[in-house]
């Protein structure tokens, strides 16, 4: 169901589509809306608020004078260092009711004595990342770190693991025996001197750990012109693909069972792994090709054959196909922290309408 504020923006965009020269049923169509539906919306959008105007009270709410008492009750000396939910049960030791601690919270809050106290930081609103897509290799890189385990309990192997979004091909790892910013900046100088990177090209994204934010990485990126963003706090999803890799390393068929001997056995491991991802799997989210065939621009014509393949085998035995064959298309666009489908569609539909007009 298309909101308030999206059929705003959407009208908005049709009608300045309009006043560049744009019919308005091709521009609907373009946007995806019936010419019908845009002119319902826009009667929604004329129409006032036909609410009654009165507001209504609760019959049991408290009076101005049981605020005050409520308030004064709150700011004595016995509970003025307490939250409402240590007064209503201290006032129940009593034998007093007040009012309840949803009650006392809202009358806090009313006056203006709701504030944050204590040591610890007040919470933050943490805003979305900011939504990037990859239309070529080479455009956003995302990293991350992930333990293997070592002979000794409770110590680790560490594995650097950078990729490509787009093509989903790694493209450069190191295991080490400890998490260090200097060691990541040397896989990153690394990296972009085998795949030739200009500065400006590339955006690394990664969640917020030390080894990310540390200075000497942070130096680097800048000398050598490639951006950095960042999840919010401890939300992994914001790293996705980086996740979604570690879990299929750890769950292959061949992962040891047993912690790595050495840290060189970790990594003859890794790097075997490696040639396997990059070269052997097809991965499902790009067309079941492989990360180092699209890497590489390979993947096209592969799909154009399948599906080539697949019409063939239509046209052989129609009788055996209900519907179309199968979409062999080739994903263009990989989109890191999107915002919703909806507010995507809109910022596509806008750039169309321009065109449109």
């Amino acid at each position: 169901m298309t909101s308030l504020p999206q059929r705003q923006r959407i009208n908005a965009m049709i009608e300045q589509a309009i006043n560049d020269g744009a019919r308005q049923a091709q521009a609907c169509k373009v946007i995806g809306v019936s010419v019908r539906t845009l002119q319902r919306w826009q009667q929604d959008l004329a129409r006032a608020d036909g609410r009654p105007q009165r507001q209504q009270h609760p019959h049991n709410r408290l009076s101005d004078l049981e605020r005050q008492e409520v308030l004064a009750l709150l700011n004595s000396p016995a509970y003025a260092d307490l939250p409402p939910s240590q007064i209503v049960p201290r006032l129940a030791d009593q034998g007093q009711y007040v009012a309840s601690e949803s009650t006392l919270y809202r009358v806090l809050r009313q006056a203006g004595q709701l504030k944050h106290r204590g040591a610890d930081k007040p919470r933050q609103a943490r805003p979305r990342p900011t939504p990037l897509c990859a239309a070529a290799p080479n455009q956003i890189y995302s990293w991350d770190i992930t333990y293997l385990p070592a002979p000794i309990k409770g110590q680790f192997y560490y594995l650097y693991l950078f990729m490509d979004i787009f093509s989903r091909k790694i493209v450069g790892w190191q295991v080490f025996e400890t998490e260090d910013s200097g060691r990541a900046a040397e896989l990153v100088r690394d990296i972009y001197r085998r795949e030739r990177v200009s500065p400006g090209q590339v955006v690394l994204h990664s969640d917020n750990g030390s080894p990310m934010r540390g200075a000497l990485l942070q130096s680097t990126l800048h000398q050598l012109g490639v951006r950095a963003s960042f999840s919010r706090p401890s939300v992994s999803n914001d790293n996705p693909f980086s996740e979604s890799l570690f879990r299929t390393l750890k769950y292959r068929p061949l992962y040891p069972r047993k912690p790595f001997a050495s840290l060189k056995q970790a990594r003859r491991w890794v790097d075997g792994f490696v040639r396997w991802y990059n070269t052997e799997h097809r991965h499902s989210a790009i067309g079941f090709v492989t990360p180092d065939e699209r890497h590489h621009n390979h993947d096209q014509g592969l799909l154009v054959q399948r599906h080539a393949v697949y019409e063939a085998a239509r046209a052989k035995n129609p009788q055996r196909w209900s519907g179309k064959t199968r979409n062999w298309r080739r994903v263009d666009v990989v989109h890191l922290n999107p915002q919703s489908h909806q507010d995507r569609a809109c910022a596509n539909h806008e750039n169309q309408l321009k065109l449109a007009a």
